[in-house]
């Protein structure tokens, strides 16, 4: 008596080897999807906790500079990073300038902000592309070794002159399960994919709502008077209800100072 499979069984044990070969790699890129999949939800959840420690420190300090002079760190925290991108630009400013500089000098802190947001934001999807291309690939390399493998079915059948259920069946069911194995690739990848993309995208609106925070802030406390010395007069593109939303965005305490977190 033959022993008795369950259908994946089955179908794995009468697979040909072009079908063998399409499900092993399908279940390495699985593996890579996944290795992302877990290195995105640590990577997200470190960011927000990260994120809420920087802020409750850059709240207690006196000055916008504070806690970059103090030397805080804070890994895994995209809101640090841009900061610290933007303080170090600011503070080049500064040794040329004195404590208030010009307008092109906060337009060179406003540069460095924008590009420390823009660091942030492609750290953030880095790898994500691998998850998009589970979610569109997958399904269409199970398929090509489903109809590969029917192709062989039906040449078996033909040379052997037997057009019957019995000769048909292994080898259609071989050829399913690449198919099955393509969207068991997919299907999680894009359950995955989307909510990640959703909780990238409140990390994203709170980096650029601090990037407008720092650019008022430093326009604030930094910008000099303009002087006819200055090449470039300042222009005020900052309103009050722009500074006072930022405020709301960030309502922390232990700021004497106008323009603090």
């Amino acid at each position: 008596m033959e022993p008795t499979f369950g259908g994946v069984g089955f179908a794995l044990s009468h697979a040909t080897m072009e079908g063998k070969i399409t499900i092993a790699f399908l279940l390495i890129f699985s593996l890579v999807s996944w290795t992302v999949i877990i290195s995105k939800f640590r990577q997200i959840g470190r960011a927000k906790r990260m994120n809420e420690k920087f802020l409750t420190a850059y709240s207690e300090g006196n000055a916008p500079l504070d806690l970059f002079e103090r030397g805080g760190v804070f890994e895994g925290s995209p809101l640090f990073d841009v900061y610290t991108i933007s303080c170090e630009e600011l503070k080049r400013q500064m040794t040329k300038y004195g404590e208030k500089i010009p307008f092109h000098g906060i337009s060179a802190a406003r540069i460095a902000i924008e590009r420390g947001m823009g660091e942030a934001n492609i750290n953030l999807e880095s790898g994500l592309i691998i998850l998009a291309t589970s979610i569109s690939g997958g399904p269409f390399v199970g398929l090509l070794g489903t109809v590969w493998g029917v192709m062989d079915t039906f040449s078996g059948i033909a040379r052997a002159h037997q057009a019957n259920l019995t000769a048909m069946a292994p080898g259609v069911s071989a050829a399913l399960i690449t198919t099955i194995v393509g969207l068991m690739v997919a299907i999680p990848s894009l359950f995955c994919y989307n909510y990640l993309v959703s909780k990238f995208r409140e990390v994203t609106i709170e980096i650029d709502n601090f990037g407008a925070h720092l650019e008022n802030v430093f326009s604030t406390e930094y910008l000099r008077e303009k002087s006819s010395g200055d090449p470039l007069e300042p222009v005020s593109d900052h309103s009050e209800e722009r500074e006072g939303a930022q405020r709301d965005a960030y309502p922390l305490t232990g700021s004497p100072h106008p323009g603090t977190v």
